[in-house]
This record gives C-alpha cells, structure tokens and sequence, in this order.
C-alpha cells in the first residue's frame, strides 16, 4: 500500500517576511525615521547656510590643499606645504602606532599581572593587587601628566642614563637599538609579498581541512621566518644592528622615541594593562576547580596546566572583555592631544582651525575612529567565535 504523501506547512510569503522582519508598530517606525532624517537634513542646511554666510565653502576640498604647519613626529616624511590629507595621514599613522603597540604590549603585562595576581606568593599577589587598585581608580589624563612630566625630567643626552651602552635616556626621548636594512629592492619586495600570501594560504587550506591548531601555527610561522631570512640574504639585502651613541650633544643611531610618544605609551599601557589583569583574573578563576586537580592527577605542573589547561578555557570570557578594553585604548589615544603627540585628534583640531572646515573635519574624525573601531571588534569577534566554537566542541 502506497502512502499517501502529505504536503508539509506552507512556509511564510514575502511579505509576511518583510513584516517579520520590520517588527510591530511599523508606522510608528517610519514616523521616527521620517523625523530624524528630516532633523539632520535641518541641521546641514542650516550648518551649509552658516558657512556660506562666513565665506567658508562646505565641502572636501580643502583636503587636496596646501597645509601651513608643522608636525612634529612623523612616521612618513611630511614638511609644510604637503596636502592637508597627507597631514590626516600622519595623525592616522601616529594613532596607529600607539594604539597597536598599546595593544600588545598591555595585553602581555596584562596577562602576566593576572596570573601574579593568583600565585600563592603573598607578597606578589599583594603587589599585583595594589598595582591595579592604584591604577584603575587614578584618571588617565593625570597619569599621563605624571609620565610626560617624568620624561622631561631625565637628563640631557650628555649625562644622559644609560642601560648597556644600548639604552639611553634623556630628556630628548628613549633612544634603543635599531635595525639597519641595506640595498632594499623591487626583488625583495615581491619576494616578501608571495612569502607572506603563501603563509596565508597555507593557513587557510590547514584550517580548511581542520588541521590548524598550535602546534601547526608555530611551525608554520618559525618556518615563514626562516622563508623571509633566505629571501632577503638571495635577493642581496643585507641588514646590520645599529647602536645609539652619543653625538656632540645628542644621540646618533638607532631607534628613538619622542618623550611624547614614549609618556602616551607607557600610560596607555599601563592602565589598560590593570584592566585586562583583572579581565585575565576574573576567567582563569571562571574555570572549574576540578580541571586543576585533574590536571595534577596526570603529573602535570602549574606551568603547563596554565598553558595547556586553564588558559584555553578561560579565552572564551577573557575574549570579549578584552575587546572592550582595546576599543577603549584606541579611543583613549585621543587624549595624546593634551601632552603634544600629534595623533590624529591633534592634527584634525590643527586643519579644522587653518581652514575653517570644523564640520568637515569633525565628520572625518568620526568616519575615521568609527572605522577603526569597527574593524578592531570585527577582528577580535572573529577570533571570539572561533574560540567559543573550541569550547563548545570540546564540552
């Protein structure tokens, strides 16, 4: 006997979809829509009407014209009379740099200060513990006076405090050794560029038939190292360690930071390092007590049930905390305008007031914070999703 077949439920049209989708109340919705978009168009005309009145044309223009200042510290080469855009360039590199750096090296002191924090060492738990206390309840903007007043207060380079021969210390900034590339060329570089999307690309296929884990990570990295070093020797680079020496009266060779940068830094870094402490205390203390002693019950130690055990447990609530906590170092950065590091905030607040373009400017300040923003949680979402995914396959 055959069965009679039966059609299952009809599935909802188009617009019962579009419904779904838009929610209740949908005249309510575009009322408030209507209204505000009617409320921004009344504010640009107005805000367009006020700059006519004042000889100020609105618009972008400005951007291909010629800059009549000076930046002080710049990752690329910049002189006065460059575009105003050049200009936005070097405040978005300045940011860059800080905020990446700050990122990194407050999330490694960070991650340290959290598991110090949980040793049986009393007297370290304690320090660690003040420390973040001291920290998190002190404003930023008043450490960061702190740390600029202290890095005018070094000594000229003449007398200036020296670690190694290596290290200095002066009121010109933080001078530390460098690398010197030599006979950089077009071959070199295309070499790099094929090494680096081949290093990609084999991630991605590793991941691609799940065969990417730590180990495999690691190995592929040392041996993209070892890639790029043979690249360089074969295409005829060459590259020889510079030392800081002193010159006359300052210090010639290597790497030199600003007191400026060195004081927006080393503040950033340290607040921030406090809050992910606690972001770090907070998910190793998340992991149940019973993975520990399973742990030793294998004839595991502390160290690799750290590493091995707790840590990649603890990723999936220390991720998303963590995320926030770099989302505000970025936005914090702006603050580098009160110490007079030219980051973007600086340099946007210079070309709003040589030009008269305030509207302009504020909106590309916010376009470009925004965006920055964004592609951080972007980034740090989708590192998030993967390390949930590692936990709940493993649950």
């Amino acid at each position: 006997m055959i069965p009679e077949v039966v059609p299952g439920p009809q599935g909802p049209g188009i617009f019962r979809k579009i419904a779904m989708w838009w929610g209740a109340r949908p005249l309510t919705q575009v009322a408030v829509i209507v209204a505000v978009i009617a409320l921004f168009y009344l504010l640009g005309s107005n805000t367009v009407a006020t700059m006519s009145r004042i000889g100020i044309t609105p618009g972008f223009d400005f951007l291909g014209r010629s800059a009549n200042f000076e930046i002080g510290e710049s990752s690329i080469a910049f002189k006065a009379g460059d575009p105003y855009i050049r200009a936005i360039l070097v405040g978005l590199l300045n940011t860059l740099k800080v905020a990446v750096l700050g990122c990194i090296l407050a999330t490694v002191l960070g991650v340290t200060l959290g598991i110090a924090g949980l040793s049986g060492n009393l007297l370290l738990a304690g320090l660690v513990r003040w420390y973040v206390e001291i920290i998190r309840n002190t404003p930023l903007l008043l450490q960061l006076f702190f740390w600029i007043a202290l890095a005018k207060s070094f000594p000229p380079p003449r007398q200036a405090l020296s670690a190694f021969d290596a290290f200095f210390l002066t009121n010109r900034g933080v001078f530390v050794p460098g690398v010197v590339v030599h006979d950089f060329s077009a071959l070199a570089l295309w070499a790099l560029a094929l090494l680096v999307c081949g290093y990609g690309l084999s991630l991605w296929l590793a991941r691609r038939h799940r065969r990417l884990n730590f180990r495999n990570s690691v190995l592929a990295t040392l041996a993209l190292f070892v890639a790029v070093i043979a690249a360089l020797l074969w295409s005829g680079v060459s590259v020889s360690p510079e030392f800081p020496v002193l010159a006359g009266f300052n210090i010639r060779g290597g790497y030199s930071l600003t007191p400026e940068f060195a004081a927006l830094l080393t503040g950033l870094v340290v607040k921030f390092s406090a809050a992910i402490s606690e972001v770090v205390r907070a998910g190793i203390q998340s992991v149940n007590q019973g993975q520990w002693e399973a742990a030793r019950s294998l004839g595991l130690h502390n160290g690799q049930i750290m590493r091995l055990i707790i840590l990649p447990q603890a990723l999936r609530v220390i991720t998303p905390l963590t995320t926030s906590s770099y989302l505000d170092l970025t936005k914090d950065s702006s603050l580098a305008v009160a110490i007079g590091y030219p980051d973007l905030v600086s340099v946007i607040n210079t070309t709003a007031n040589t030009t008269g373009q305030s509207f302009e400017a504020l909106a590309i300040l916010i376009g470009i914070y925004l965006a920055l923003n964004l592609s951080v949680s972007a980034m740090m979402n989708i590192y998030n999703q993967r390390v949930a995914l590692k936990g709940a396959g493993g649950a």
